[in-house]
Formats: C-alpha cells, structure tokens, sequence
C-alpha cells in the first residue's frame, strides 16, 4: 500500500484551470481517470489526512503511485477528453455501467444498393439506420412481420439475394407480397430504396399522416367500386396499427425525449432510460454498476449520459435529455448540455421533469431502475448484463464471430436401453425459450447407443431446418450435402414430436418463419468428445458448416469442440460456464422428464388400449365388472356383453385383442418367493 505523500505534487505545481487528471499504479496502469473545472482544489482533496476519504477513494489513493493531468481550455473538452481516457483505459476505479452491446436493434442497411431490414447487434455501423433498443429480438421480428405487408422491404442475407439473382427465382417472401423483390428487378433500386426510406420515417414516429393517406387512398378506392384495393389497404392500416400498439403513446405532444433513472444502495447502482421518440416508447435499456468509486446520484447520472452518449451523433441524441438530478453545479450542467449539442448538432435541453406527463413517466422509468437494481441482486440470471457477459465469455472462450444470440442444447435420455429419447432447449439472449423446446423418440435402431443417437437428433434437427431454407428459397438441394443415411421414421405418436424430415403441410405454408427455420449460433452436447464428434459429422453430412459445436462433460464440467484433444476449462466463477451449466441441466430435466412419462405410460398400459373405440371409462367398467385383466380374458363374448354399454362388436374386439397379446408375468411375493395366483385384484380388503 503506497503512502499518497510519496507522490503528492508540490505547492503551487498544479495548475488552477479546468482539466483531466489520472491516477497510476506502480505498473503505470491508470486506475483513475477524473476531470475537474479547477483541477488545484480538487487534486489537492485526493491528498488530505487518509481517514477523512471515503472508504473508495482512501483504497484508491493508497493503489495508486503517481498522479499526472492535462490542462483544457473548456469544461467541454474536459469532459471529452475524460470520456476518450476511460474507454481507453479501462481503470479499475472508475464507475463502468456494464456494456449493452448485446441489446438488439432493428437496423436497416441504407449504406447497401438495396437495404435490409435485419436485427443487429455489437458497435453501431456508418450508414445505418438503427431503432431500438429492443428487449428481445423475437420482439423485432414480430414488428417487422407486420411492417413487412406495407413496407416489403429486403430482409435476406447477401448469398441469398446473390442466388436469387442467378436463378431469377425469389424466395417465399417475394412470393406473398412481403418482399418487393428487387433481386429480380421487380422493382428498382431508387424504388427500393424509397421503401426503405418509408420503412424508417414509420419507425421514427412520423405515422399519423402516413396511415391518414393510406385512409385517403382506401376511401378513393372504395369509391371508384376497386373493392380488392380498398380491403388491402384496410388490411395494411390494421397491420401498421398493430405495429404501433406495440409502442403506446405516453406523451401526447409528440416529444423525442430521452429519460434516465437511477437506483442505488451502498454498494451498486442501476441505471434505466427510456428512449421516447414521436410521444412513445421506441426502445428501453438498462444497465448495473458496481460503485467502486465516492459518487452520489449526480456523479451517476453524468457518468450514464458519457456512456449513452459518448459515440452518438445526429438524431441519436435526442432534443432533450430527462435526468432525476442534474450532474454537478450550474457549470457543470452547461457544460454537459453543451456537449450533448454538439454532437446532436443543435440545441439539447437537459433537465429535470416538474410537473405533468414526463415527470409521471419518469417516476415509471424510476420503478423500472428499482426492480431492475432487485433483480440484479436476488436472481442474476434474470439480468441481462450478467447474461451480456456471460454470452461474450462464451465467444471469447469458443473463438467465435459473434455472441451466440441462440443457443440449442440436445440430451439423450434412456434406462437401461429402453424408452430412448431426446430433448431440444433454446436460450435466446440466455433466457429459456419454453414455446421452442422440442422432444424426440429414437427410432432409427434399438438398443442404447448415445453416440448414434445424437447423430441422428442433431441430424433430423438441421434436415428440418434446411427444408424451410429450401421452402423459402434461401438454400437449393445443390447446397447441401446428401445425408449418408435415410431419413428417421415418423415418430407419429403425439408426444414423440414432429417428424423433422417431412415438408411443412400446405396449411402451414402462411409466409411465416416456423420453429426450425431460426438456426442456432451454438449447438451444445451434453456430453465429451464422442458426442460433440457425432453432433459435428451429422452438420457436416448436410452441409452444415455456419452452426458451432461444442459439448459439456458433467464430470469436471470441461467444454470440449470438435476436432480438438484438450478440452476449454473455463473458471468456476464464469458467467459463461454458468450459463452452460443451465443450459445443459435444463435439456437433462426435459429429456428425463419425457422418458419417465414414457416409461410410466409403457407400465401403466394394457392390452385394452388397442381396442378401437374402447374409451376409459368402459375399460374401468370391464376391469370392475370381471375384477382383473386374466379373468376379462378367460370371458365369452357373450359374458362381456352383460357389461352396460359394450356391444357386440366391441365385445369381439376386447376379446382379439386379449387373445392377441401375452399374458402377464405372474406375481411374486418378495418375502417368501411364493408366486401368487391373480384372483381378480379385487379392492375388497
């Protein structure tokens, strides 16, 4: 622990203008980057008797080893320069709001010939047009389904529009009327883009004359007797309407706000904005802090808007900024306004809501920041920056391009052999996706083989997956490598899950993306190496080749990937691991919990449930009437007759099927080895 009179400038040798100051350890790291308007008063408070600091600064003056600053002219480039020093630095001292690179925007592409709309996520790309943030990203692609009828802009990947050109064919969507398809010149790139140029006007809230001239147009049709346009464009302001319930309107003065709440105890703080754009809520965020630093509410606030702010430019920031206290003095207020308008580029007003709409709306954003702050400390797999983290830990460790947004997890279940089955789990953006869980029966060879039957699971998984590729027009049969085994046979019991192999029934073809059409960026085995070798030959055998894979040991939890020797061995205290950990326990739960219903059901059956048209309630009349199954079989049609409600022709059919199926093993009592003769089951005591 250095002792701060060690480095303590000279009398008179700090300078008394405004500027950035850092503090280094004796490593030369910088562990504390702050600004100042005068930076004489405030070094000098850093160097004070050690037990008047506060707890936080105390440790940090006594890590650090030497202090430096730089002089500014304005309190403006101070707080640019502080800002540019702690994304450079990274120091350990300085409240960091966890980074919310993995939230998802709706992006559309207006730097490309013909923009796409598509879901993005990581640093904001030059040309872009982003909206959001959003929650989840099923949520964007629900808005962008109903956009779509009215705006059909390009939602395909570069290969598929390539290949749409060569063949001169579109895909499904362009098929329905949700894609205007200029991959074969339907429509011309100015046209395109023109739509595209709607798209995003619609999005940033400029909607009520847009829908009141598609209401003009409907009306026009309808009174030129053109019924067939009038009901589409009915359709097509339901569909923009519904798009906007989504969004309700929370001030009616069409503002473009942005609010910021903040919640904290001693130890952490959580941070909410709601980003208000045409009088609704477009987007919300939120981030969780360690304070690691002496800093109230103000000092919080003034750190947010750095981060929210710090690389916006134009339209991002909005025209006025609602905070829950101002950060700092009056200077320091006007400097941060001033910042804030020059990267917007014109006036921003920052301030604190009084009265009225925006003031009830921030005591909603401060309910949001409370619960979030709650739920950061009781439940961290509810948090999404734990989650963000865990996530990126996951890329890091598997080298992977991207965070895998989805992630697929797959166990095989069986005891001793028999009732082989499989589960399928799906994390979107680390959270369970109930409504996506699948289950399998193996029915592609008897007998207990784990290896073979994750081959065939992952197998029937991606050939499902490829025939909605092939469905839409985005994969053609010469793309994927033929599978060097036939197809599994349709487990058509219902609980023993789709066929994975048959194509989509007419009634299913709606233009909408089904369950399998989403791959995932992760597949996770749970198992070593010959489970994840299995899982990687069957991707390979369809053509498979933009999925990872990797698989969980459970005996010293290592994550192994295909092709490698030693195993990834992430810590313990990995927030990746955990979220593996979960992911592979809860496929283990799903699986276990199907193959004991099957194995219960497989116990609890009899030979009257192949009786056609013999329901439960007269199975339990049979059963009551002749007291059990052996001496049901030992009845004449006729005796079964007698029973109320069994006619004839089920009569002989009971009688088939009993004389069809094996007779039970007998009884056996365990205490003296006596088999025991089936006297009827009766209930009587």
């Amino acid at each position: 622990m250095a002792d701060p009179s060690s480095y303590r400038p000279k009398p008179g040798q700090i300078p008394d203008s405004p500027g950035v100051y850092r503090f280094r350890d004796d490593h030369r790291r910088v562990i504390y980057v702050g600004k100042a308007k005068s930076l004489r008063p405030r070094l000098s408070s850093y160097f004070q008797d050690l037990a008047n600091l506060h707890p936080r600064t105390r440790t940090m003056v006594t890590t650090a080893a030497s202090v430096e600053w730089t002089v500014v002219s304005t309190e403006v480039e101070a707080l640019q320069l502080e800002y540019s020093w702690i994304k450079e630095y990274d120091p350990r001292f300085n409240v960091k709001y966890r980074d919310d690179k993995s939230y998802p925007y709706l992006a559309v592409t207006l730097n490309e010939e013909f923009p796409r709309v598509q879901v993005l996520r990581g640093a904001k790309r030059k040309g872009v047009r982003y909206f959001g943030p959003y929650g989840h990203a099923w949520a964007i692609r629900e808005t962008v389904d109903l956009m779509l009828r009215v705006f059909p802009v390009r939602t395909c990947s570069a290969g598929v529009f390539k290949n749409a050109e060569r063949t001169g064919r579109p895909c499904l969507l362009g098929y329905i009327g949700k894609c205007s398809a200029p991959c074969v010149g339907r429509v011309t790139p100015d046209e395109h883009r023109e739509l595209a140029e709607e798209f995003c006007d619609f999005m940033a809230g400029r909607t009520g004359a847009y829908i009141r001239r598609l209401e003009r147009r409907m009306a026009d049709a309808a009174e030129d007797m053109e019924y067939e346009r009038a009901a589409r464009l009915r359709d097509d302001i339901g569909a923009l309407r519904r798009a906007m319930e989504k969004n309700a309107v929370v001030l009616a003065d069409a503002t473009d706000a942005d609010l910021i709440a903040v919640a904290e105890d001693e130890l952490e703080a959580a941070v909410q904005i709601f980003h208000v754009r045409g009088g609704r809520v477009r987007g919300q965020r939120g981030w969780v802090t360690d304070k690691v630093e002496a800093v109230d509410t103000s000092g919080l606030v003034a750190h947010a808007l750095q981060q929210l702010y710090g690389e916006e430019t134009g339209d991002s920031v909005p025209k006025e900024v609602l905070v829950p206290a101002l950060p700092g003095d009056e200077k320091e207020t006007d400097a941060l306004a001033q910042w804030l308008s020059d990267r917007r580029g014109s006036y921003v007003s920052l301030r604190i809501p009084q009265r009225g709409d925006k003031k009830d709306l921030m005591a909603t954003v401060e309910r949001n920041a409370q619960q979030s702050l709650v739920l950061h400390k009781t439940k961290r797999a509810s948090d999404l920056t734990t989650r963000s983290r865990a996530l990126e830990e996951i890329a890091r460790a598997l080298e992977l391009d991207s965070v895998p947004l989805r992630i697929e997890c797959f166990d095989i279940s069986h005891l001793q052999g028999e009732d082989v089955v499989a589960s399928m789990v799906v994390f979107e953006d680390g959270l369970a996706r109930k409504s996506e869980y699948r289950r399998f029966q193996i029915k592609g060879f008897e007998g207990q083989d784990d290896v073979r039957s994750m081959h065939e699971v992952i197998s029937r998984r991606f050939r499902r997956y490829l025939a909605e590729k092939e469905r839409t027009g985005e994969w053609t049969e010469e793309d994927a490598a033929p599978a060097v085994f036939p197809p599994p046979a349709d487990p058509a019991a219902p609980d023993g899950g789709p066929d994975l192999a048959r194509p989509p029934s007419p009634k299913e073809d709606d233009g909408r993306p089904k369950r399998f059409a989403y791959p995932p960026q992760l597949v996770v085995v749970d198992g070593g190496q010959p489970q994840v070798a299995a899982a990687q030959r069957a991707m390979d055998e369809l053509g498979i080749d933009d999925v990872a894979v990797c698989g969980l040991a459970k005996r010293l939890e290592e994550v192994w990937v295909p092709g490698d020797d030693d195993p990834v061995v992430l810590p313990r205290s990995s927030e990746g691991l955990y979220l593996l950990q979960r992911v592979r326990d809860e496929a283990h739960r799903f699986a276990l919990r199907y193959q004991r219903s099957k194995r219960a059901k497989r116990v609890r059956s009899s030979p009257l449930d192949e009786v056609p048209g013999l329901g439960e309630t007269r199975k339990q009349a049979l059963i009551k009437h002749f007291g059990s199954v052996k001496k049901l079989r030992q009845a004449t049609i006729e005796q079964i007759c007698e029973v109320p409600g069994l006619g004839r022709k089920t009569a002989e059919s009971v009688v088939a099927a009993l004389a069809g199926a094996a007779p039970a093993a007998p009884a056996v009592n365990t205490a003296t080895g006596e088999i025991m003769e089936d006297d009827g089951g009766s209930t009587d005591d």
